[in-house]
């Protein structure tokens, strides 16, 4: 191999040269890459040690249970709170963004209640009213004794607040009942309230620091909806993916046998539909032209926002028509003049269809890839999970009057024993944030990039592993020249050896490049989203311009390993060496290459189709109870659309899972075809080995020793 590896220099390299001792993947071969190998194994340690320092530090529970002002869990079990699920706010007019109750950090008391409050009352009403102010007291902080304290005491120092508003909860927090009637804004069924100290104000102050609130939080309330949708329904879900995956095998197995016929029907139906699209355009613009108002120019028409306006004109009809007959004109000529291109992509789909039916194995094996993903998935998010709430509780000074230790952090235990209490009486010592000023904590940012960067590169590392092993097992299929007498008894299991023995540094190396890619495009979308509010117009412009550079830079490398872990599987050259000569074997059939890459991807794309549509629709109908027969099996929904969504969803995942195995066999076996065709001339000495179809539609026999 050394010498045929000397002629790949020139622009596109010299054709591969005939080698009597090549027969398939060559089993003689090194390790490649071990540098990358080693990083490999040496990031996943960083890993693994990242992960350990977030679990120890970490706490969920910040993210599930409201957080109190004593920085107690509201509706944890085994703590006081337990039976307290709800966080109360003493003076939601203090929360005046949106940001303050998902961060924690709004400069009031917060207390867990069991319940939300209901009606409308103020400290000074209930004072002097028992049965009211049991029910008042609920809202007060822990073991509040109103005997002990003046109603000015008690506002003072905060042991009750100054008025309780009827609230609803929303994301575990008390949030006030706002509603609308008649274009009046109320809480409850009041546009007025007493903030508890004499003075009458109006809901709309009331709405200013808690109807943002609500904005932002009704998507947890949404939330909480589907999750009570995926309860009722996952079992559905479950036998509609079962359903999904049924169809597709039964897909791939007929497509072994009408793969021709597919295509043809497919080009066809383009054309047909792309005629009668011609002339409903001709129909819809002769009905227009002698009515009123259709001839109306675009510029005098302006920008509409409801679309359908421009299909009342007959020059839009007239625009669909000739972009329609030209696209027909295209795809004709595409046809008469490709026509033989066309053939041979067909002759390779039958091939490929063979190909998978000698390696059922094949169809199974992308579960295993999909698990080692699902697992990289898990530990990305729960050390995600765990890292954002390794932060420590944060205390600070809130005083409502003027004071010079205001916003500075305390500690609860000591507060009442520091001056602070004595220079401002009305001061408290609050949670306010979880948070951090330690060197862990100004780190916590690099670890989440890290966390991001590794999930990369391990998911790539993973989806890279399949590609060389159905690889491998494909081109074993090819290369063998009586199928399947001369094909190993296990060339998936032998290709998925060979790669994790020789080639876990290429794989690493081809998945860090694609991963640095990736992390660039997620750290690019940060930027653009922290200068959506800037006005510098040159920097959005090359922030865009970075973020589709970037994007087709990602495209290109995802195309070009997937070919450079072909010509690692069939002969064990380091990533480098096989990208290189990946690229100038497809760039010296670069037409080949294009049509039968365009015409595999639309019959692929054309299963896909029929198995999410067909999936799809009956989800639908079953779902929104439609169909008479199991019309009462349908579970109660809150959104009907989650569960058709979820179905839909997996049912794609499902068959591209299946799909993605066909492509890549045709991948290998178009790779193998032009090798094929350069190292071999049909002589009894260098014979094809490609199929009888392929060499029928190339014009190309293999001679015997008595026909030489």
């Amino acid at each position: 191999m050394g010498g045929d590896e000397e002629n790949y220099y020139g622009k596109h390299g010299t054709p591969q040269k005939y080698d009597p001792t090549f027969k398939g993947p060559i089993h003689d071969r090194g390790c490649t890459d071990i540098i990358c190998c080693i990083l490999l194994l040496s990031a996943i340690i960083g890993y693994v040690i990242v992960g350990v320092v977030a679990w120890t530090h970490g706490d969920p529970r910040k993210v599930i249970y409201p957080t109190d002002s004593r920085g107690q869990f509201c509706g944890q079990l085994g703590t006081p709170n337990e039976d307290k699920p709800f966080l109360f706010y003493f003076n939601i007019m203090k929360c005046a963004s949106p940001l303050v109750l998902l961060e924690f950090q709004c400069p009031t008391k917060q207390i867990c209640v069991s319940k939300c409050p209901e009606r409308y009352l103020t400290y000074l009403n209930v004072r002097t009213q028992p049965k009211d102010f049991e029910y008042y007291k609920q809202f007060c902080v822990p073991g509040f004794n109103n005997q002990q304290k003046s109603i000015t005491e008690v506002l003072r120092d905060g042991d009750c607040p100054a008025m309780i508003t009827p609230s609803k909860p929303l994301a575990r927090r008390c949030l006030p009942a706002i509603n609308t009637k008649k274009g009046i804004i109320m809480v409850g069924n009041k546009t007025t309230f007493d903030d508890g100290r004499g003075q009458l104000r109006n809901v709309t102050e009331l709405v200013e620091g808690a109807k943002k609130a609500n904005v932002v939080l009704e998507a947890r309330q949404l939330a909480m909806k589907i999750f009570e949708d995926y309860t009722v329904s996952w079992y559905w879900i479950i036998i509609g993916l079962v359903i999904a995956m049924v169809i597709s095998l039964i897909f791939i197995v007929l497509l072994r046998f009408l793969a021709g016929i597919m295509i043809w029907i497919m080009i066809v139906l383009v054309i047909l539909v792309l005629g009668y699209g011609i002339f409903h355009c001709y129909m819809e613009y002769a009905r227009l032209k002698g009515e009123a108002g259709s001839d109306v120019s675009l510029k005098d028409l302006g920008f509409q926002t409801d679309l359908r306006v421009y299909l009342h004109l007959k020059q839009t009809w007239l625009a669909f028509m000739i972009i329609l007959c030209i696209v027909e004109v295209i795809i004709i000529l595409l046809l008469i003049f490709l026509r033989k291109r066309i053939l041979i992509a067909i002759a390779l789909i039958k091939e490929a269809s063979r190909a998978v039916g000698y390696i059922m194995t094949s169809l199974v094996f992308p579960l295993c890839t999909f698990f080692l993903v699902c697992l990289c998935i898990a530990y990305w998010a729960s050390t995600a999970v765990f890292l954002s709430t390794s932060n420590e509780a944060v205390y600070k000074v809130f005083n409502e009057s003027i004071c010079d230790y205001a916003g500075q952090t305390c500690m609860p235990e000591t507060f009442n024993m520091t001056n602070i209490t004595k220079q401002c009486p009305d001061a408290r010592c609050l949670f306010a944030f979880y948070g951090g000023e330690t060197a862990y904590h100004k780190y916590l940012i690099v670890f989440q990039i890290y966390n991001a960067f590794m999930f990369f590169w391990l998911a790539n590392f993973v989806i890279a592993l399949g590609q060389v092993t159905l690889a491998g097992a494909f081109a074993s299929y090819y290369w063998a020249f009586k199928k399947p007498e001369d094909m190993p008894a296990f060339p998936l299991f032998s290709s998925f050896g060979r790669a994790l023995r020789y080639h876990t540094g290429s794989l690493a190396f081809g998945s860090l490049i694609l991963a640095i890619v990736q992390i660039i495009r997620v750290l690019l979308e940060y930027l653009d989203h922290r200068l959506k509010a800037a006005e510098n117009k040159f920097a959005k412009f090359l922030l865009t311009c970075l973020k589709c550079c970037f994007w087709c830079l990602e495209k290109f490398i995802k195309f070009l390993n997937r070919n450079a872990y072909i010509m690692i599987a069939i002969y064990g050259t380091n990533f480098c060496t096989s990208a290189k000569n990946a690229f100038f074997l497809l760039m010296r059939n670069i037409i080949r290459v294009a049509v039968l890459d365009k015409v595999t991807d639309f019959l692929l794309f054309l299963g896909k189709l029929l198995i999410v549509g067909s999936v799809g629709i009956l989800a639908f109908f079953f779902f929104t109870q439609r169909i008479k027969l199991v019309q009462d099996t349908a579970p109660p929904l809150n959104y009907y659309w989650v569960p058709i969504l979820t179905v839909i969803v997996g049912s794609y995942l499902i068959a591209h899972g299946f799909f993605s195995v066909y492509a890549m066999c045709v991948d290998t076996l178009f790779l193998c075809f032009l090798e094929d065709l350069e190292r071999n001339d049909g002589s009894s000495e260098k014979p094809y080995f490609m199929s009888s179809d392929l060499k029928k539609l190339l014009n190309k026999t293999n001679k015997s020793h008595s026909d030489a």
